[in-house]
Protein backbone atom coordinates (compact mmCIF):
# COMPACT_ATOMS: atom_id res chain seq x y z
CA UNK A 1 0.00 0.00 0.00
CA UNK A 2 0.84 3.67 -0.29
CA UNK A 3 1.85 5.76 2.81
CA UNK A 4 3.64 9.28 3.60
CA UNK A 5 6.18 8.51 5.70
CA UNK A 6 8.94 10.61 7.84
CA UNK A 7 11.56 9.77 9.65
CA UNK A 8 12.66 13.13 11.30
CA UNK A 9 11.38 16.25 12.53
CA UNK A 10 11.88 18.84 9.99
CA UNK A 11 9.07 20.85 7.52
CA UNK A 12 6.89 18.84 5.13
CA UNK A 13 10.27 18.77 2.67
CA UNK A 14 10.79 15.32 4.97
CA UNK A 15 7.82 13.35 4.18
CA UNK A 16 7.69 11.07 1.24
CA UNK A 17 5.24 8.83 -0.43
CA UNK A 18 6.51 5.37 -0.09
CA UNK A 19 5.25 1.46 -0.79
CA UNK A 20 4.98 -0.31 2.37
CA UNK A 21 3.04 -4.01 3.52
CA UNK A 22 -0.21 -3.51 4.03
CA UNK A 23 -0.93 -3.68 8.12
CA UNK A 24 -3.15 -6.72 9.61
CA UNK A 25 -5.45 -6.48 12.41
CA UNK A 26 -5.03 -7.22 15.69
CA UNK A 27 -7.99 -9.09 17.42
CA UNK A 28 -9.44 -5.76 18.67
CA UNK A 29 -8.87 -3.80 15.10
CA UNK A 30 -10.66 -3.25 12.22
CA UNK A 31 -8.44 -2.55 8.87
CA UNK A 32 -9.88 0.35 7.04
CA UNK A 33 -9.52 0.92 3.95
CA UNK A 34 -9.05 5.07 3.32
CA UNK A 35 -11.08 7.28 1.57
CA UNK A 36 -10.86 10.13 3.28
CA UNK A 37 -8.16 12.02 6.19
CA UNK A 38 -8.38 15.39 7.77
CA UNK A 39 -5.58 17.86 8.48
CA UNK A 40 -4.79 18.84 11.80
CA UNK A 41 -2.75 20.97 13.72
CA UNK A 42 -1.13 18.28 15.61
CA UNK A 43 -0.21 17.00 12.57
CA UNK A 44 2.45 19.99 12.03
CA UNK A 45 3.23 19.81 15.26
CA UNK A 46 4.08 15.92 15.39
CA UNK A 47 5.64 16.45 12.05
CA UNK A 48 7.99 19.58 13.09
CA UNK A 49 8.52 18.52 16.73
CA UNK A 50 7.49 22.04 17.86
CA UNK A 51 6.10 22.77 20.49
CA UNK A 52 8.93 20.95 22.38
CA UNK A 53 5.91 18.62 24.49
CA UNK A 54 5.14 16.95 21.53
CA UNK A 55 8.51 14.95 21.45
CA UNK A 56 7.36 13.25 24.88
CA UNK A 57 6.86 10.52 21.88
CA UNK A 58 10.41 10.65 20.24
CA UNK A 59 12.85 12.92 21.80
CA UNK A 60 14.80 13.03 18.91
CA UNK A 61 13.32 11.21 16.35
CA UNK A 62 9.49 10.36 15.98
CA UNK A 63 8.29 6.90 17.00
CA UNK A 64 5.36 7.06 14.55
CA UNK A 65 6.20 7.35 10.77
CA UNK A 66 2.56 8.12 9.49
CA UNK A 67 0.65 10.74 10.55
CA UNK A 68 -3.05 11.85 10.29
CA UNK A 69 -5.63 10.72 13.07
CA UNK A 70 -8.98 11.78 11.69
CA UNK A 71 -10.04 9.17 9.01
CA UNK A 72 -13.22 7.91 6.96
CA UNK A 73 -13.37 4.64 5.05
CA UNK A 74 -14.52 0.96 4.87
CA UNK A 75 -14.25 -1.85 6.69
CA UNK A 76 -11.92 -4.27 4.89
CA UNK A 77 -11.56 -6.80 7.73
CA UNK A 78 -11.93 -7.50 11.35
CA UNK A 79 -9.97 -9.10 14.37
CA UNK A 80 -11.54 -11.92 16.31
CA UNK A 81 -12.79 -10.11 18.76
CA UNK A 82 -14.61 -7.42 17.06
CA UNK A 83 -18.74 -8.18 16.31
CA UNK A 84 -19.68 -4.27 16.05
CA UNK A 85 -18.56 -3.90 12.70
CA UNK A 86 -18.03 -6.39 9.50
CA UNK A 87 -16.49 -5.94 6.02
CA UNK A 88 -18.15 -3.25 4.01
CA UNK A 89 -19.39 -0.57 7.04
CA UNK A 90 -18.36 2.76 6.64
CA UNK A 91 -16.59 4.50 9.49
CA UNK A 92 -14.69 7.23 10.60
CA UNK A 93 -13.12 8.37 13.96
CA UNK A 94 -10.01 10.06 15.69
CA UNK A 95 -7.02 7.41 15.68
CA UNK A 96 -4.99 10.13 17.48
CA UNK A 97 -3.42 7.22 20.00
CA UNK A 98 -1.94 5.29 17.39
CA UNK A 99 -2.20 8.18 13.99
CA UNK A 100 -1.80 6.18 10.59
CA UNK A 101 -4.24 8.01 8.46
CA UNK A 102 -1.93 9.28 5.61
CA UNK A 103 -2.30 6.20 4.10
CA UNK A 104 -4.25 3.08 1.81
CA UNK A 105 -4.91 1.20 4.99
CA UNK A 106 -4.93 1.29 8.64
CA UNK A 107 -5.23 -1.21 11.88
CA UNK A 108 -7.69 1.38 14.28
CA UNK A 109 -8.92 0.41 17.62
CA UNK A 110 -12.84 -0.63 16.80
CA UNK A 111 -13.69 1.46 20.04
CA UNK A 112 -12.29 4.42 18.18
CA UNK A 113 -14.54 4.42 15.03
CA UNK A 114 -18.22 4.68 14.16
CA UNK A 115 -20.20 4.29 11.56
CA UNK A 116 -20.32 7.07 8.96
CA UNK A 117 -23.55 8.98 8.67
CA UNK A 118 -25.35 8.45 5.19
CA UNK A 119 -26.36 11.95 4.91
CA UNK A 120 -22.75 12.90 5.14
CA UNK A 121 -19.60 12.21 2.77
CA UNK A 122 -16.12 10.66 3.62
CA UNK A 123 -14.47 13.91 2.95
CA UNK A 124 -16.88 15.48 5.06
CA UNK A 125 -17.02 13.21 8.21
CA UNK A 126 -13.43 12.74 8.09
CA UNK A 127 -12.99 16.56 8.60
CA UNK A 128 -15.37 16.26 12.17
CA UNK A 129 -13.65 14.01 14.54
CA UNK A 130 -10.64 16.45 16.17
CA UNK A 131 -11.49 19.53 15.50
CA UNK A 132 -15.53 19.72 15.90
CA UNK A 133 -15.08 17.50 18.88
CA UNK A 134 -13.13 20.03 20.79
CA UNK A 135 -15.23 22.78 19.56
CA UNK A 136 -18.19 21.05 21.33
CA UNK A 137 -16.05 20.68 24.50
CA UNK A 138 -14.68 24.06 24.46
CA UNK A 139 -18.61 24.95 24.77
CA UNK A 140 -19.33 22.98 27.57
CA UNK A 141 -16.25 23.13 29.74
CA UNK A 142 -17.51 24.78 33.69
CA UNK A 143 -21.13 24.96 31.78
CA UNK A 144 -22.66 25.26 28.67
CA UNK A 145 -22.55 28.47 27.06
CA UNK A 146 -25.59 30.39 27.58
CA UNK A 147 -27.74 32.59 25.38
CA UNK A 148 -26.59 35.99 25.20
CA UNK A 149 -23.59 35.09 26.87
CA UNK A 150 -20.38 36.96 24.74
CA UNK A 151 -17.83 34.41 23.25
CA UNK A 152 -14.27 35.73 21.57
CA UNK A 153 -12.66 32.59 19.58
CA UNK A 154 -8.98 33.34 19.11
CA UNK A 155 -8.26 31.39 15.69
CA UNK A 156 -11.90 31.21 14.42
CA UNK A 157 -11.00 30.87 11.35
CA UNK A 158 -9.37 27.58 11.17
CA UNK A 159 -10.79 23.97 11.22
CA UNK A 160 -11.59 24.02 14.71
CA UNK A 161 -12.31 27.90 15.02
CA UNK A 162 -14.84 27.02 11.82
CA UNK A 163 -16.73 24.88 14.36
CA UNK A 164 -16.33 26.60 17.29
CA UNK A 165 -18.24 30.24 15.68
CA UNK A 166 -21.19 27.86 14.57
CA UNK A 167 -21.42 25.87 17.66
CA UNK A 168 -20.88 29.26 19.70
CA UNK A 169 -23.69 30.77 17.59
CA UNK A 170 -26.44 27.69 17.88
CA UNK A 171 -25.98 28.18 21.82
CA UNK A 172 -27.48 31.53 21.37
CA UNK A 173 -23.74 33.35 22.05
CA UNK A 174 -22.55 36.87 20.83
CA UNK A 175 -19.36 35.74 19.12
CA UNK A 176 -15.98 37.79 18.14
CA UNK A 177 -14.28 35.40 16.26
CA UNK A 178 -10.44 36.51 15.85
CA UNK A 179 -7.89 35.84 12.77
CA UNK A 180 -5.99 37.49 10.27
CA UNK A 181 -6.97 39.61 7.39
CA UNK A 182 -7.64 37.18 4.73
CA UNK A 183 -10.04 35.53 6.66
CA UNK A 184 -12.61 38.42 8.26
CA UNK A 185 -14.64 37.34 5.59
CA UNK A 186 -14.76 33.74 5.81
CA UNK A 187 -15.72 34.17 9.82
CA UNK A 188 -18.93 36.62 9.04
CA UNK A 189 -19.87 33.74 6.76
CA UNK A 190 -19.52 31.19 9.46
CA UNK A 191 -21.86 34.21 11.32
CA UNK A 192 -19.41 35.66 13.86
CA UNK A 193 -21.52 38.69 14.95
CA UNK A 194 -18.07 40.86 15.31
CA UNK A 195 -14.33 40.40 13.59
CA UNK A 196 -11.32 41.44 14.66
CA UNK A 197 -8.06 41.57 12.54
CA UNK A 198 -5.11 40.64 14.56
CA UNK A 199 -2.47 42.33 12.67
CA UNK A 200 -4.38 45.34 12.90
CA UNK A 201 -6.05 45.56 16.69
CA UNK A 202 -5.17 43.73 19.96
CA UNK A 203 -8.61 42.11 21.27
CA UNK A 204 -7.18 42.00 24.93
CA UNK A 205 -6.87 46.29 24.70
CA UNK A 206 -9.49 46.99 22.52
CA UNK A 207 -11.68 47.77 26.14
CA UNK A 208 -14.10 44.81 25.69
CA UNK A 209 -14.34 41.72 28.04
CA UNK A 210 -15.90 38.27 26.91
CA UNK A 211 -17.74 35.86 29.41
CA UNK A 212 -15.89 32.90 27.38
CA UNK A 213 -12.25 33.33 25.53
CA UNK A 214 -11.36 30.08 23.23
CA UNK A 215 -8.05 30.13 22.05
CA UNK A 216 -6.66 27.94 20.01
CA UNK A 217 -3.38 29.85 18.73
CA UNK A 218 -2.37 31.35 22.20
CA UNK A 219 -0.23 34.56 21.35
CA UNK A 220 -0.69 36.85 24.49
CA UNK A 221 0.21 36.61 28.37
CA UNK A 222 -2.12 35.09 30.94
CA UNK A 223 -2.72 38.68 32.38
CA UNK A 224 -3.84 40.07 29.21
CA UNK A 225 -6.32 37.34 28.78
CA UNK A 226 -7.21 37.81 32.33
CA UNK A 227 -7.51 41.56 31.49
CA UNK A 228 -10.29 40.41 28.84
CA UNK A 229 -12.28 38.53 31.01
CA UNK A 230 -16.04 39.61 32.30
CA UNK A 231 -15.95 38.30 36.37
CA UNK A 232 -16.80 35.08 36.33
CA UNK A 233 -15.09 34.35 32.98
CA UNK A 234 -13.67 31.33 31.48
CA UNK A 235 -10.56 31.42 29.54
CA UNK A 236 -9.39 28.00 27.65
CA UNK A 237 -6.49 27.14 25.97
CA UNK A 238 -6.57 24.77 23.35
CA UNK A 239 -3.56 25.81 21.34
CA UNK A 240 0.10 27.49 22.23
CA UNK A 241 3.37 27.33 22.80
CA UNK A 242 5.31 25.66 25.95
CA UNK A 243 5.67 29.05 27.37
CA UNK A 244 2.25 29.73 26.90
CA UNK A 245 0.95 26.07 28.42
CA UNK A 246 3.46 26.67 31.34
CA UNK A 247 1.81 29.98 31.95
CA UNK A 248 -1.41 28.65 31.60
CA UNK A 249 -0.88 25.52 33.58
CA UNK A 250 1.12 27.40 36.71
CA UNK A 251 0.03 31.59 36.55
CA UNK A 252 -3.79 30.41 35.24
CA UNK A 253 -4.51 27.80 37.71
CA UNK A 254 -3.17 30.34 40.78
CA UNK A 255 -5.11 33.19 39.54
CA UNK A 256 -8.39 31.00 39.13
CA UNK A 257 -7.67 30.02 43.17
CA UNK A 258 -7.57 34.05 44.29
CA UNK A 259 -10.13 35.60 41.70
CA UNK A 260 -13.15 35.13 40.43
CA UNK A 261 -12.45 34.34 36.32
CA UNK A 262 -11.36 31.03 35.42
CA UNK A 263 -8.34 29.72 32.88
CA UNK A 264 -7.73 26.20 32.04
CA UNK A 265 -5.93 24.28 28.97
CA UNK A 266 -8.84 22.17 27.16
CA UNK A 267 -7.37 18.53 26.86
CA UNK A 268 -8.55 16.63 24.16
CA UNK A 269 -10.36 13.71 24.33
CA UNK A 270 -10.22 11.59 21.32
CA UNK A 271 -13.73 10.72 19.97
CA UNK A 272 -15.83 12.66 23.10
CA UNK A 273 -19.14 13.51 21.96
CA UNK A 274 -18.41 12.38 18.20
CA UNK A 275 -21.87 11.43 18.39
CA UNK A 276 -23.70 14.42 19.67
CA UNK A 277 -21.33 16.57 16.83
CA UNK A 278 -23.36 14.15 14.38
CA UNK A 279 -26.56 14.74 15.83
CA UNK A 280 -25.75 18.65 15.55
CA UNK A 281 -24.90 18.40 12.09
CA UNK A 282 -28.00 16.25 11.28
CA UNK A 283 -29.86 19.04 12.96
CA UNK A 284 -28.98 21.41 10.83
CA UNK A 285 -27.13 23.57 13.24
CA UNK A 286 -22.97 22.82 12.12
CA UNK A 287 -21.77 21.99 8.96
CA UNK A 288 -17.83 21.49 8.34
CA UNK A 289 -16.24 23.65 5.89
CA UNK A 290 -13.72 22.32 3.86
CA UNK A 291 -11.41 24.94 2.37
CA UNK A 292 -9.50 22.51 0.05
CA UNK A 293 -8.54 18.56 -0.84
CA UNK A 294 -5.69 17.31 -1.88
CA UNK A 295 -4.43 13.86 -2.66
CA UNK A 296 -2.54 11.53 -0.82
CA UNK A 297 0.68 12.34 -2.51
CA UNK A 298 0.26 16.06 -1.70
CA UNK A 299 0.29 15.48 1.72
CA UNK A 300 3.36 17.89 2.65
CA UNK A 301 1.30 20.42 0.65
CA UNK A 302 -1.54 20.19 2.69
CA UNK A 303 0.75 20.27 5.75
CA UNK A 304 2.31 23.17 4.25
CA UNK A 305 -0.83 25.10 3.34
CA UNK A 306 -2.20 24.37 7.02
CA UNK A 307 1.34 25.50 8.80
CA UNK A 308 1.60 28.60 7.15
CA UNK A 309 -2.15 29.66 8.24
CA UNK A 310 -3.48 29.84 5.18
CA UNK A 311 -7.07 27.18 5.44
CA UNK A 312 -10.00 28.72 5.84
CA UNK A 313 -12.04 25.73 7.72
CA UNK A 314 -10.67 22.31 7.28
CA UNK A 315 -7.94 20.90 4.86
CA UNK A 316 -8.84 17.01 3.80
CA UNK A 317 -6.87 14.51 1.74
CA UNK A 318 -9.34 12.95 -0.62
CA UNK A 319 -8.28 8.98 -2.04
CA UNK A 320 -10.35 10.25 -4.81
CA UNK A 321 -8.80 13.26 -5.60
CA UNK A 322 -5.80 13.63 -8.11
Amino acid sequence: MKAIIYHQYGDPGVMELQEIKEPVPADDQVLVRILAASVNASDYEFLTGSPKYTRMWGLFKPKVHILGSDIAGEVVAVGKNVSRFGPGDAVFGDIFEQWGGFAEYVCAPASALMQKPDSLSFEQTAALPQAACLALQSMQYAGPVQSGQSVLINGAGGGAGSFAVQLAKHYGAEVTGVDHTEKIEFMRSLGADHVIDYTRTDFTRNNRSYDRIIDFVACHSIFAYQRALDPDGVYLMIGGSIPHVLQTLLLGSLLSLIDTRKMAILGAKPNHDLEMVVQTIADGHLKPVIDKQFPLDEVPQALDYLGKGLAKGKIVISMKTG
